[in-house]
Parts: structure tokens; C-alpha cells; sequence
């Protein structure tokens, strides 16, 4: 049976674990070869095993995207494995940085600054700068950038990591607007609160209770849902879509600050 990206390739940054892994899987079902890049190669590796195991295409690479020699590489690797590249999906994130020294703005680390910009939003202009030859080849290149929930609104930490988000925001856009009449759609999807194995644990109590008030939906967010809106950004239904940074939030963004209060009154 014919899916819908057939015979097409795509690339997933961060793709060995959590929102990368789910987007790699989602693709690959329907029918894209994938490149499976992680800083992380063994979980890159068993990634790409899982595709092939389930009858797809795939193949794992380590890549660094403090690295510029690594990201050409991965690229590189793609168009050697499979012939061409259709797709970038730029999930790949220092998330780890946010729990080590991304603070308010008084408190700021600069090391943890830099290097949190140098791989979220460098990291992500490189990949797009040396991915694009080959998706303006392809005559439909699709870009898809992981953006976040808090680049759009202030709080009270991760600064760095909200500020390379909002950087990835502009990127998406000016990318957008100066690659679209050679066939490149670029757009960025800003998760809410996703839940994936590794944080599931940190949500199991008040803290999660708290979020969950925030949100419209009866449900906090998993990794599927980024992954079935990276899949219709890639597929022929969202060809005419461009230039935007989409919520996918569960209605965490959409509505005023004191809404979540208001309904805990109403109930009591």
C-alpha cells in the first residue's frame, strides 16, 4: 500500500530519544527513509534498527551540532545513503543546560549562555544552511525547527534556552521568506508541556496538577502529538503551509492567565 511520504528522505537532529525519537518513528510509518542523528549514536543506532525491523528505511550518525564538521557530515551521509534529502526536522536541543546554570537574567551563566545559543540556534542555522542546497534540489523541501512554548511568553527561568527558541522563531520565518519561491516550506512547531519516559516522573504529582489546570485538554502532551504535526508538515497536506511557528500545546497559550483559576472557582 502506497503512504503518503514514499520514496522521500528525512532527517531528525535528536532523534534517539523523547519528541526526536517519535518524529523518527512517525515518518518512517509513513514510508520515509529516515536519518536517525543523535549526539548519542547507540540510541541513534537502536532507533534505526526499530525502523528496519518494522520494514523502513533508515540509518544512524552521530552528530554534534556544536560540531559544523559533524553536521556536514550528517548531510552528507543522508544524500550518500539515500540519494537525496526531502525533509530537516531540527529537534535536536542542549536541554540539558536548562537544569545547570539557565537562570533569570541576574543569575546567568555565561558559559551556559553561549553554548546553550551555539547548539540550539547554530546549531539549527548550520544544519538549515548546508541542508538546503539538497531540499531546493529535491523541488519540495520541507524544514521543520523545533521551537518551544517558552519563547513565546516570559518565565521566571531558561532564559537561555527560551531565547535560542524565540532565535529559532525568526529563523523559521526569514527562512521562510527568502527559500520559498524555490520550494521550501519552513515553519517551527511550539510544543506546550510534553511529557516523554525520561520526565514522566517529574509530572506525577503537584507539579504536574499544576500544569494540567493550564492546559484546555483533559491530558498533558506525549511525543506523539509533535510527531503527527512534523508528519502533515511533510506531507502533501501541508504544502501550503510556511513561515508559521504552530502551537501544539493542548490550548496551554491560547487562552488568559487567569482562566485556570477561574474554572477552580466555578467547580468549588
Amino acid at each position: 500500500m502506497t503512504k503518503q511520504l514514499d520514496a522521500k528522505v528525512a532527517v531528525v537532529t535528536g532523534g534517539a530519544s523523547g519528541i526526536g525519537l517519535a518524529c523518527a518513528l512517525a515518518l518512517a510509518a509513513e514510508g520515509a527513509a529516515v536519518v536517525v542523528a543523535d549526539i548519542a549514536e547507540d540510541g541513534a543506532r537502536v532507533v534505526a534498527e526499530q525502523i528496519k525491523a518494522a520494514g523502513g528505511r533508515a540509518h544512524a550518525v552521530r552528530v554534534d551540532l556544536a560540531d559544523p564538521t559533524l553536521i556536514r557530515a550528517m548531510i552528507d551521509t543522508c544524500v550518500a545513503e539515500f540519494g537525496r534529502l526531502d525533509f530537516l526536522h531540527n529537534n535536536a536541543a542542549a536541554t540539558q543546560l536548562a537544569a545547570v546554570g539557565d537562570s533569570g537574567v541576574a543569575d546567568m551563566d555565561l558559559a551556559v549562555w553561549e553554548r546553550t545559543l551555539q547548539v540550539n540556534l547554530t546549531g539549527t542555522m548550520l544544519a538549515t544552511q548546508i541542508a538546503l542546497p539538497h531540499l531546493i534540489a529535491s523541488g519540495d523541501g520541507r524544514i521543520v525547527n523545533m521551537s518551544s512554548g517558552a519563547s513565546l511568553r516570559g518565565d521566571l527561568g531558561h532564559t537561555a534556552y527560551a531565547v535560542s527558541k524565540g532565535g529559532i522563531n525568526t529563523l523559521t520565518q526569514y527562512t521562510a521568506a527568502q527559500y520559498g519561491k524555490v520550494g521550501i516550506r519552513c515553519n517551527a512547531i511550539a510544543p506546550g508541556l510534553v511529557v516523554t519516559p525520561a520526565s514522566s516522573g517529574n509530572f506525577a504529582g503537584p507539579l504536574g496538577d499544576l500544569m494540567l489546570r493550564h492546559h484546555l485538554t483533559p491530558r498533558l502532551g506525549n511525543p506523539e502529538d509533535i510527531a503527527a504535526m512534523v508528519v502533515f508538515l511533510c506531507s502533501p497536506g501541508g504544502g501550503f503551509i510556511t513561515g508559521q511557528v504552530l502551537n501544539v500545546d493542548g490550548g496551554l497559550d491560547s487562552h488568559l492567565p487567569y482562566v485556570a483559576d477561574l474554572v477552580a472557582l466555578q467547580t468549588k
